[in-house]
């Protein structure tokens, strides 16, 4: 199945509200069997069923899963921003931020945590669409990156000029280790990631204001290099 356009009308102009309400039905509807059967077991026409609508127009919205996913990724990447600002707006410190931040994270992902560990069998491959790490993620994972730089120049954290541009990827990594964390977590409401959030971020922190110390400068500039050679 290729790729579908977004719906438009014949002039060109954005889809109509009723084609938006159909969109976001089928959208709940697929978050709803992901996390009731699981995402492999979930196919695109037992959507379409339970959503009432056909398969072909389910497909004129999305494309594939895949697509939902991204959507997924999308959607809960403005839910996450959302829950960080009075955090944000509130405190100046950066520790207190980024631990609100990555708090806010996990909040936004419990309703799917039913369905996560199957799902990320399937975004775990590198070659997955479906992957944070992808060229299909690109738009969800920079959103994400820009929060983890509003953190940053919105606190009083003095960092090393060079590795400051950096850090936002930096801690937008280490948010996707303790997602992977959270993703396996079997303790009630994954109280162990919250723990892990407590014990990460005061050593974050603590890095981070080291950073600017200039017998570290070196093991600075072999973090820059991991990066680049990775993005590239």
């Amino acid at each position: 199945m290729t790729e579908q356009t977004a719906p438009t009308t014949s002039a060109g102009e954005p889809a109509t509200a009723r084609g938006e309400q159909t969109r976001q039905l089928i959208l709940d509807t697929a978050m709803r069997l992901f996390r009731e059967r699981g995402y492999a077991r979930t196919t695109m026409r037992a959507i379409a069923q339970e959503a009432g609508v056909a398969v072909g127009n389910a497909y004129y919205y999305f494309g594939s899963k895949d697509h939902l996913i991204q959507e997924f990724y999308a959607d809960t990447q403005v839910e996450h921003r959302a829950a960080t600002a009075p955090v944000l707006d509130r405190e100046r410190e950066f520790a207190a931020r980024l631990a609100g931040v990555l708090y806010a994270g996990v909040d936004v992902l419990t309703p799917y945590h039913s369905f996560a560990a199957s799902f990320f069998k399937t975004a775990a491959e590198p070659t997955s669409p479906m992957s944070p790490f992808s060229t299909e993620s690109s738009a969800p994972r920079e959103a994400s990156i820009t929060l983890f730089r509003e953190v940053l120049e919105g606190s009083t954290a003095r960092v090393d000029p060079e590795l400051r541009p950096a850090l936002p990827e930096l801690l937008w990594l280490a948010y996707m280790g303790v997602v992977l964390y959270w993703v396996h977590d079997r303790s009630p409401e994954q109280v162990k990631t919250r723990q892990l959030i407590d014990l990460a971020v005061p050593l974050i922190d603590r890095l981070v204001g080291l950073s600017r110390l200039r017998v570290l400068r070196p093991v600075t500039r072999q973090v820059l290099t991991l990066i680049h050679t990775l993005r590239h």
